[in-house]
């Protein structure tokens, strides 16, 4: 069924159709739900000239990551406006996916200054709604990427929420010094991979837990490769032997870090490595709980080794620290040289594709993410 709507941009009437291909497209949601299920595919005209003090962007590349599926859920603690644009469009609320990604700057306004025609920008404001074709921005709600040697486009486009997760996690609870140990768990997650690369560039060193699998040995090298100095299983948790192993790999040294992102029973073990010398204090931060557990501690970890337990979230840490900070913190980890994450770029849409085949595409895009059917692979949308 065809729909039409009425449109009010600049005091100027036009029509378009949910069916009909039009300049610019966006995915969107007007409630929460299952993402394959409230997830679809509007196109709208085309962006007018920036207005003073603003830009016009256009997307490149936008991750999939499992906050944006939460948040669409209705799952997640930040919860995004509804588009202005959109609604003044539709006449109804429609909330865009996406809160990363890369755009490259089209035009900008009056009174904007440091930034061009062409330059790399990823945003920062939370929730901004990243799986879109263009935008109208602020520039204080974005960050310049700079052009380092070998950073490609999904590099860039995954900067804003693994990258600085892993780099903060590791600067700013412990002050480690070279040779230093870390331990962490769901250590071949996207994060768990930045911590092992981030930390031997520092210095570092780390010791990192997995599920266990078949292809255990496949896992392990590749983790090495990324500068892990050990690997382990949950199921080796659970082995008395495992200390001892710990202990020989250390040379007996205090683990003064760990970083939690699984919860559960296999946190409650891997806390039990911990131990510093005054004054520092051993700390276990958390920043996930993909078991859908509890974190329980055993009491004596905080009498005997006054642990420290507490949560990291890279959002928070952009609402608290200046512009100046942002891109200071995202060009340190754009020049890092860290490895990209195994990924897979999808296009969804095209010249000529209507709404409604690019929401059946998306479906089923979305769909493999939810069931963990990527191959282990973070998912881009290029939206077109």
């Amino acid at each position: 069924m065809l729909r039409t709507y009425t449109l009010r941009s600049s005091g100027l009437r036009r029509a378009f159709s949910t069916s009909a291909r039009r300049a610019d497209r966006a995915i969107v949601y007007s409630k929460n739900g299952e993402p394959p299920s409230v997830l679809r595919a509007v196109s709208y005209p085309p962006l007018d000239a920036p207005r003073s003090g603003t830009i016009n962007v256009k997307y490149i590349l936008s991750p999939i990551n499992p906050a944006d599926i939460n948040v669409i859920e209705g799952l997640y603690p930040a919860k995004p406006s509804p588009d202005a644009n959109l609604q003044s469009l539709t006449n109804e609320s429609l909330f865009v996916g996406g809160n990363e990604g890369l755009a490259q700057v089209t035009s900008v306004g009056s009174g904007v200054d440091g930034l061009s025609e062409g330059d790399w920008v990823v945003p920062i404001a939370p929730q901004s709604g990243t799986w879109v074709t263009s935008r109208n921005l602020s520039p204080a709600d974005v960050v310049s990427v700079p052009r380092a040697d070998g950073l490609s486009e999904a590099a860039a486009a995954m900067l804003t929420v693994n990258p600085p997760t892993a780099y903060n996690m590791l600067h700013d609870f412990v002050n480690l010094k070279p040779g230093d140990w870390v331990v962490q768990n769901g250590a071949n997650s996207a994060v768990g991979q930045l911590v092992a690369q981030i930390a031997c560039k520092e210095g570092w060193r780390t010791i990192n837990f997995v599920r266990n699998r078949e292809d255990f040995g496949a896992l392990e090298e590749e983790m090495k490769s990324l500068g892990a100095d050990a690997v382990f299983t949950y199921d080796d948790l659970a082995d008395k032997g495992l200390r001892e192993k710990v202990k020989e790999t250390t040379g007996g040294k205090p683990i003064s870090l760990a970083l939690n992102c699984v919860s559960g029973p296999v946190t409650s073990n891997m806390a039990r490595y911990l131990g510093a010398k005054p004054p520092t204090k051993p700390h276990l931060v958390s920043y996930g709980a993909m078991s859908k557990q509890p974190l329980s501690l055993p009491t004596s970890l905080f009498i005997f080794k006054d642990l420290v337990s507490c949560g990291f979230w890279q959002s928070r840490w952009y609402k608290t620290h200046s512009k100046e900070e942002k891109e200071e913190l995202i060009r340190k980890v754009a020049t890092m040289g860290l490895k990209v994450p195994k990924h897979e770029i999808v296009e969804v849409g095209g010249e000529g594709a209507s709404d409604e085949a690019v929401s059946k595409q998306l479906t089923e895009v979305v769909r493999r993410v939810v069931e963990g059917k990527t191959g282990g692979k973070k998912v881009l949308l290029k939206v077109a």
